[in-house]
């Protein structure tokens, strides 16, 4: 037998006891394993089921961020706005530069009327990444229905400009120069 092969059966001998070893000793996180379950009761659409399981997360490692901005998420479309922002503020609270949860929290500032709030979270959003044309998009939103049609134009203009494809329309639907 050429000694290179007897190196490698020595090696598969090696690995196949190491991963017996795992199977056997390594145990998943169960704060994790908690988490993918909320993970896929939020894709199935069950939200309920996923904000009780991203909970349970929470308990045990309060700083979880995915846990609070998917959390968050489902609260969004549960239409539980004021707990939305509150779970997407935890999450800026730990990580100030955290585009998706500047944008949910606009977001759900916007559907809670409270635009100048709003704004300011897109503000943030496109002083992070100035590229983004989802903020402008949506800060476009907020500025008309806080009554600022010049600045929502401006705003899908800039999102048109960055290839905003629906963009086109909204600028045509309000009038938009």
């Amino acid at each position: 037998m050429p000694r290179y092969t007897l190196v490698l059966l020595c090696l598969l001998l090696q690995l196949g006891s190491s991963a017996q070893y795992l199977a056997d000793h390594v145990r998943p996180d169960p704060t994790e394993e908690l988490y993918v379950a909320g993970e896929r009761a939020y894709r199935s659409g069950d939200q309920v089921v996923a904000i009780n399981l991203f909970d349970q997360v929470l308990e045990q490692d309060p700083e979880h961020l995915n846990a609070l901005l998917q959390r968050g998420f489902c609260h969004s479309l549960n239409a539980s706005y004021d707990e939305a922002v509150d779970d997407f503020t935890a999450v800026i609270d730990h990580k100030n530069d955290h585009l998706w949860a500047y944008t949910s929290r606009g977001s759900a500032y916007s559907k809670l009327g409270k635009y100048d709030l709003a704004i300011a979270d897109f503000d943030r959003v496109i002083e992070l990444d100035p590229k983004n044309e989802e903020a402008y998009n949506n800060r476009g939103w907020a500025r008309k229905a806080n009554g600022d049609p010049k600045g929502a134009c401006k705003d899908w203009n800039s999102s048109k400009r960055l290839g905003n494809a629906e963009a086109k329309i909204i600028l045509k639907n309000n009038r938009c120069k």
